[in-house]
């Protein structure tokens, strides 16, 4: 049951880690406030910002099927997985960890859109939070597009239920979004002090997954590649 559950779990973490990210975070408060500035219903406001997490979740969720029903679907690279990923996995796994850990650093080139752009989804109601949703979480930042490229997608290769993970990562992502977007609607007075304590808490549940990809990777790289050569 565990073995079962594992999977799906680990998604999930990967979504909600992923969200507390320094960039992914800051965005997704700057959004659902620059949205709550544009409408002066409280239920309104929920509705959009709502809108914003599920276009987030979906765009998610359907970029990782796409990439792993497309590898999958090529018998050559299909074969190469089977025989070869658990190889890959590790060394994979301690590069993402070192990424958690900040000791390396990684450019990658980012998708944005424009802040008049930006008005305008916003101001379009539901429908416009949506796609400004989709949009944004497009915008890969260095430690997201590590977690989504390199822990979820080889954990869904590997796993026989791989096709519905990247519906829980998207799930995942979602949920510290519903909890901003809650206490803005509310108007909760010390809203900012728990957007301080989460930037708090995801460098300490960062630092604890580095931590773990790292020694997950080097189990790896010793049981499938060292070993292998002895």
């Amino acid at each position: 049951m565990i073995q079962i559950a594992l999977p799906f779990v680990s998604a999930l973490w990967l979504g909600i880690l992923t969200s507390l990210s320094p960039c992914p975070l800051a965005t997704n408060i700057a959004a659902i406030s620059f949205l709550s500035k544009k409408v002066n219903h409280p239920k309104l406001v929920l509705q959009s910002s709502i809108a914003y997490t599920i276009g987030r979740m979906l765009t998610y969720a359907a970029l990782g099927i796409a990439i792993i029903t497309s590898l999958a679907s090529v018998p050559a690279t299909a074969n190469f997985l089977q025989k070869y990923m658990n190889k890959v996995l590790g060394p994979v796994l301690l590069i993402v960890g070192l990424l958690l850990l900040d000791l390396i650093k990684m450019n990658i080139p980012r998708f944005s859109i424009s802040q008049d752009k930006k008005t305008v989804l916003a101001e379009s109601g539901v429908k416009g939070s949506f796609f400004l949703g989709a949009i944004l979480a497009l915008s890969f930042c260095p430690i997201a597009a590590a977690l989504f490229f390199g822990s979820l997608i080889p954990l869904a290769l590997k796993s026989p239920y791989g096709i519905t993970l990247p519906f829980f990562y998207g799930l995942g992502t979602g949920v510290p979004v519903v909890v901003f977007a809650l206490g803005i609607a509310m108007g909760v007075t010390s809203f900012s002090k728990w957007v301080c304590k989460a930037t708090m808490l995801e460098l300490y549940t960062r630092k604890i997954t580095g931590i773990v990809f790292i020694l997950i990777g080097a189990y790896f790289i010793w049981y499938y590649i060292v070993a292998g050569m002895l």
